[in-house]
């Protein structure tokens, strides 16, 4: 199996219960945001990389026609055998800024995938144009100075990532992180793509050394402490930005 879809399945099963939580609970409100997202008409819908397809299915119950999208053809490949039991799923390879798409789509999903690519700007003016006009776009993407992102880029670089592992003692890999946005760098491609922001909301509270050694007690306080950064303005410490729009008509 591709190493990054083994460990985003492990993600959602972590034995760290902060790990697990962290996760989990960015499938959930992605979960809610397909769920709930305003769309005109539920026909076709897109999930620009995929990864090991946590939200397909969820997809596939509300729109009539989904299209997985990715540009490393392992990551299409690994999905076959989910997409064998979804009939209304159809996979594709290809790169986002290069397809010309015939008819847009409905919805496009795009969960931590942006942070990827070399050209942000790009890439989103590419999901712009794959949205129909009054569409919606759900895209979530890490925030640069979240607690978790700057613990990451330490924990998981050459010297200690070997150390992480230990402690984890589960599948752990770079990031891959190359274009972590803030949350105005991220409204502003948004706009510039011509999308106009629904609803945003910031998430992912992560304490290093509680996450590792506070068990399911430690996720207790981080909900508790996750919402006051919230009201207090500190929400850019959170490690998630999830936002919902609408491409103008």
């Amino acid at each position: 199996m591709n190493e990054l879809v083994e460990l985003q399945q492990t993600l959602y099963t972590s034995r760290n219960p902060t790990r697990r939580w962290l996760h989990v609970t960015r499938r959930e409100l992605v979960v809610e945001a397909i769920r709930t997202a305003p769309v005109v008409a539920a026909e076709r819908a897109l999930e620009v990389g995929p990864g090991s397809g946590v939200y397909l299915p969820v997809l596939c119950s509300r729109f009539k026609s989904v299209t997985a999208l990715d540009v490393e053809p392992a990551h299409v490949q690994a999905l076959t055998g989910l997409a064998a039991s979804l009939p209304n799923l159809h996979l594709s390879v290809g790169d986002l800024c290069k397809t010309a798409w015939h008819e847009p789509f409905d919805l496009v999903l795009c969960s931590e995938v942006v942070e990827h690519v070399p050209d942000p700007g790009a890439f989103i003016s590419g999901l712009g144009r794959a949205v129909r006009p009054g569409g919606i776009l759900i895209l979530s993407t890490p925030q640069p100075f979240s607690i978790m992102e700057l613990t990451s880029s330490v924990a998981l670089s050459s010297p200690f990532i070997g150390l992480t592992r230990r402690v984890y003692q589960e599948p752990v890999l770079p990031t891959g992180h190359i274009s972590v946005m803030r949350r105005r760098e991220v409204l502003q491609h948004l706009a510039e793509a011509g999308f106009d922001v629904l609803s945003s909301r910031y998430f992912g509270l992560y304490v290093p050394l509680l996450a590792e050694t506070g068990g399911k007690y430690s996720v207790a306080i981080l909900r508790r402490l996750e919402p006051v950064l919230n009201v207090c303005g500190l929400s850019g410490l959170l490690w998630t930005q999830l936002h919902v729009a609408r491409k103008q008509a």
